[in-house]
């Protein structure tokens, strides 16, 4: 089995690291709503802005590189 490039390695931990800034996000929003929180809550804006925030890392970690 031959060794992944570095460059693999770094684009694979990446797309590691967005969904588990993905999963925090929904998590953050999904304790947020369960507690009571509306559209006014810290919680969910931060949920949302982590979601966010993840899915577009991995949207530009999964283009084809230039």
């Amino acid at each position: 089995m031959p060794t992944p490039q570095p460059d693999e390695v770094y684009r694979g931990v990446i797309r590691l690291f967005a969904v588990l800034i993905v999963g925090f996000g929904i998590t953050i929003v999904a304790v947020t709503l369960a507690n009571g929180g509306g559209i006014g809550a810290l919680g969910l804006w931060l949920g949302l802005g982590f979601t966010g925030l993840g899915a577009a890392r991995l949207y530009l970690s999964l283009r084809p590189p230039d």
